[in-house]
């Protein structure tokens, strides 16, 4: 899993280089392809449930499930959602980061920021012993104090030789329930964060989901493992 992860990172390092102005969302979807299989790995999201995209794009008021396109062209003060999976030797890694498309508005940035500060200090309450809502709680109060809030209906999840695993992670709710923690447990912690409200919608190609008022949505996630004294990151060069 540190492999399948460190592929991710290493797709999402390449990402960030190419985001720009005039690029199009299946230029994205190419150069994920290029990095993870030249690495060994297959972009884990491939066929998975049907999904046509080696990654997911996602722009402005879309949330996730963004399929690439030759036709959707950044553009500059866009933000893209790009959510890569990596499946290498029986296990998969998987993260998602927002990337500005040159100058964005003050206020999205602070979106980002929020979204941002909202899974780091969900990773900050992972340590044995702990319970898994802890994780839910921290990353609510963080983006509802900025003012924004969180999508109920797409959560964290358990990840290993399957994608999606139990547990699944929300990202809001009371802390102190769930499983406890345990070193060796492995999660995707990931927050999507509204700048509106919280309710969505899909869209006709039955996998992209958008906010319902369209307004802007941030997502982050890192895929992580539970140690003795805290907690690794995996999805990191």
């Amino acid at each position: 899993m540190r492999e399948a992860g460190r592929i991710v990172a290493k797709a999402h390092h390449a990402v960030s280089d190419a985001v720009k102005p005039g690029v199009t969302t299946a230029d994205i979807d190419a150069i994920v392809k290029d990095v993870v299989t030249s690495m060994g790995a297959e972009p884990s999201f491939k066929g998975y449930g049907g999904f046509p995209g080696n990654a997911c794009t996602s722009i402005n008021d879309e949330i996730v499930h963004g399929i690439p396109s030759k036709q959707r062209k950044l553009i500059a003060g866009d933000i893209l959602k790009v959510d890569i999976g990596a499946y290498y030797k029986g296990f998969h890694g998987d993260s998602a980061w927002t990337y500005p498309v040159d100058e964005i508005a003050p206020g999205t940035k602070e979106l980002l920021e929020a979204t941002e500060a909202s899974l780091m200090e969900g990773l900050r309450q992972i340590r044995k012993g702990a319970r898994l809502s802890d994780i839910s709680h921290a990353v609510q109060t963080v983006a509802e104090d900025r003012g924004f809030s969180v999508v109920r209906d797409f959560v964290g999840h358990g990840i290993g030789r399957n994608l999606h695993e139990d547990p699944q992670i929300p990202n809001y709710g009371p802390p102190g329930r769930g499983p406890v923690l345990k070193p060796g447990m492995t999660f995707a912690i990931e927050p999507m964060v509204n700048a509106g409200g919280p309710e969505i919608r899909v869209l006709d190609d039955g996998w992209t989901a958008v906010t319902s008022d369209n307004s802007l949505s941030a997502h982050y996630e890192h895929t992580i493992v539970v140690t003795e004294d805290g907690f690794e990151l995996l999805t990191v060069l």
